[in-house]
């Protein structure tokens, strides 16, 4: 994995926002890579994924870090063009903070190192703004060191056996850009289209 102390989720949170403000209302309805998601389901997973690693990284711990991401379909509410920028923002802050990494910690009910659930965090937001930006048609550029991170974490996943965050590795030749490699190793087709 890439040294925590050195990468700030800020640059890729902000990119997560940009994208979402780059979604409109006729595109809430739409397909996205993630099979049981809708674009607006994907938007509210984001919002409570920001909230949950917002609340690991404080240890402020309760129903936002002990609930599993599967237990509820997440879905927007009236206000989330202005709440999904804000608890991003709150997330990246919360990781800025170097007792954030100290100990263990608890995001969708689990219990882990706080690193890994730092590593986690980065994950979700490259690979979740991919998701986002191939369902709404946008361009994406994921910031560098938190592609490089989340390619880190998912290497390791794999290397121990396991199996992507979202389902089995697709293969990706290795020569293909890290991102392509990154979608690839967290179960994601790099040519999904809707």
């Amino acid at each position: 994995m890439s040294d925590p102390t050195t990468l700030d989720l800020g640059p890729q949170a902000l990119v997560v926002a940009r994208l979402a403000e780059g979604v409109t209302d006729a595109q809430l309805g739409g397909a996205t890579p993630c099979p049981q998601y809708a674009v607006r389901h994907l938007l509210g997973h984001l919002a409570g994924l920001s909230v949950a690693f917002r609340d690991a990284a404080r240890k402020d711990f309760g129903p936002t870090t002990d609930t599993r991401p599967d237990a509820v379909l997440p879905d927007v509410g009236p206000g989330w063009r202005g709440e999904l920028p804000k608890v991003l923002e709150e997330l990246a802050d919360a990781w800025r903070d170097p007792a954030a990494l100290a100990g263990a910690t608890r995001a969708g009910s689990i219990d882990l190192p706080a690193e890994v659930a730092f590593a986690v965090a980065a994950d979700e937001l490259v690979v979740h703004g991919w998701d986002l930006a191939r369902a709404t048609g946008q361009e994406y550029a994921p910031d560098p060191a938190a592609l490089r991170a989340a390619h880190a974490f998912l290497l390791q996943v794999a290397a121990s056996g396991g199996e992507g965050p979202f389902g089995p590795p697709v293969p990706v030749p290795d020569d293909a850009p890290l991102l392509d490699r990154a979608v690839g190793l967290s179960g994601r087709d790099p040519h999904w289209t809707p």
